[in-house]
């Protein structure tokens, strides 16, 4: 027997007991009994019959373990008994270790007692307790000590048996360990397979939709080229167009085109003028002397003038006077309206007819024609033609008469020529706005004097009538042209009054 001393014996005092689950059933409610014998030897007092020894004990509950291992399921198995196999190998490495090295009877419980309590780490539910009860009873011969005779003395007990159980319980739980391994692995192998071919087709579809995106991708690309070239080419033709309707910005080119016409008014007032003395003389030489003749360029945006030829020709305010349309095929001629003055100015409805003018005087009728039909202004259809496209067209007019009295102020007016109406306005305040209508009349002004061709009359309803100058006569007669073409378009004739739109207009 080894001594201690007793300084040993406090320290193993002094260590805590492990605790002990509250059910937890134990074959016996005491420790064992010893007494003391002679020469202070412990003696083992004979226990009842019907209190059951240790190795009974702990066979009984090595049985009882087995059978609860045979109810565990395979997982259960393969989770716990992983866990518990490296315990157990230890255990007995540490057996071996202990037998080879001989140590005493006391070592071996402790490394013992620690094996359980590493087990009992790894366990859970009745095997847990079944530890914690195996902990138990091989833990009370190591805290039953007696001191006598400055030594400490340990019960014999023999402790081969629980070893030799534990080892069979090892063996048991390391084959069926194995074998719920087997089906582990087994079945880890087609959870793996499964994933793989889960994978393998979620590969496969996010590589379908990067093809499709890419497909995507170009597609958009050429048809974003596309409508890119086709904007481009439509704000080029946008500019174009803005640039012939700003004069402001191609200058040059409006000098330059006003040189032209002045040139082209100069050299077909002069051919007018040598017709006019050639159809003279040959009515002289006819005897048929004219006291009157008509002066001006005829064609859209001039005006013709009544001029005497003689001296012996009446004063033209003395005379009365009546301004006819004719068609150039020599048909019924067409009463104008309200022309009774010595000036005219022809107006977009004179264009391709010839004007006449009857001049009564003393009982006496003298009748003057133009030379031929009236000719169109240059360069004003096409810009008509620029115009058409736009919603709302405007220009800047004056208002030389209101309701037929003299309009004194010389204020800008903006007169909008619209598709569905005409409005007239002074900045923001407007002065009327009407509808196109069978009530609404347009037409040049006629009569006036040398503004003529620069002015038109509007009679926006019954009883509101204006006369407005524009800049120039360009712009008159574009205006007279574009409202008469957006009121056809609303399936209404805008004329001038009493007047008959041409066949064809």
């Amino acid at each position: 027997m080894t001594r201690v001393s007793r300084d040993f014996g406090d320290t193993m005092q002094k260590e805590a007991v492990p605790a002990v689950s509250a059910d937890v059933i134990f074959a016996s409610s005491r420790f064992p009994n010893y007494k003391i014998g002679a020469n202070n030897q412990i003696m083992e007092a004979k226990d009842d019959a019907k209190v059951l020894s240790m190795k009974e004990v702990v066979a009984r509950e090595t049985a009882q373990l087995l059978e609860q291992q045979k109810r565990l399921s395979v997982r259960d198995l393969a989770s716990k008994f992983e866990k518990g196999l490296a315990a157990a190998a230890k255990l007995s490495e540490e057996a071996r270790l202990r037998e080879a090295a001989s140590l005493e009877k006391h070592v071996l419980l402790k490394k013992l007692r620690d094996a359980l309590e590493s087990l009992k780490g790894r366990v859970a539910g009745r095997n847990k307790d079944d530890v914690e009860e195996a902990i138990a009873m091989v833990s009370v011969p190591v805290h039953v000590v007696y001191h006598t005779a400055g030594s400490i003395l340990f019960p014999r007990i023999d402790y081969e048996k629980p070893l030799n159980s534990f080892n069979v319980l090892n063996h048991t739980s390391w084959v069926e360990v194995e074998l719920a391994s087997e089906d582990a692995r087994k079945l880890v192998d087609e959870e793996r397979a499964f994933a793989r071919a889960e994978i393998e087709n979620a590969r496969a579809a996010v590589q379908r939709v990067e093809e499709a995106l890419q497909e995507h991708e170009r597609t958009s690309r050429a048809s974003g080229k596309q409508d890119l070239e086709e904007l481009m080419k439509e704000v080029q033709e946008a500019r174009r167009i803005k640039m012939l309707h700003q004069p402001s910005k191609v200058m040059d080119m409006e000098h330059e085109l006003r040189a032209l016409r002045t040139q082209l008014m100069e050299k077909a007032k002069q051919s007018i003028r040598l017709q006019r003395e050639l159809v003279i003389s040959k009515r002289c030489m006819e005897n048929h002397c004219q006291l009157y003749e008509l002066d001006g360029h005829e064609a859209l945006g001039s005006y013709l003038e009544i001029q005497p030829c003689s001296d012996n020709a009446p004063e033209l305010s003395k005379c009365s006077i009546q301004w006819y349309r004719v068609s150039s095929e020599g048909g019924k001629k067409e009463l104008i309206s309200g022309a009774t003055k010595l000036v005219y100015a022809p107006e977009p409805f004179d264009v391709g007819r010839i004007l006449q003018v009857d001049i009564t005087a003393e009982g006496q009728k003298i009748t003057l024609t133009t030379t031929g039909p009236i000719d169109p202004a240059a360069g004003l259809g096409s810009y008509v033609e620029a115009l058409v496209r736009k919603h709302d067209v405007e220009f800047n007019v004056v208002i030389t008469q209101m309701n037929g009295v003299n309009h004194l102020s010389e204020s800008i007016h903006v007169f909008h020529v619209g598709k569905m109406r005409i409005k007239l306005c002074k900045t923001k305040t407007t002065i009327a706005k009407e509808y196109y209508s069978t009530s609404m009349q347009l037409c040049g002004v006629r009569g006036g004097g040398n503004a003529a061709a620069q002015a038109l009359f509007w009679q926006a309803k019954k009883g509101v009538s204006f006369v407005l100058a524009f800049e120039s006569e360009r712009e008159r007669n574009a205006a007279i042209m574009l409202a008469r073409r957006f009121a056809f378009d609303c399936n209404i004739m805008l004329a001038g009054p009493e007047d008959r739109a041409p066949s064809g207009t």
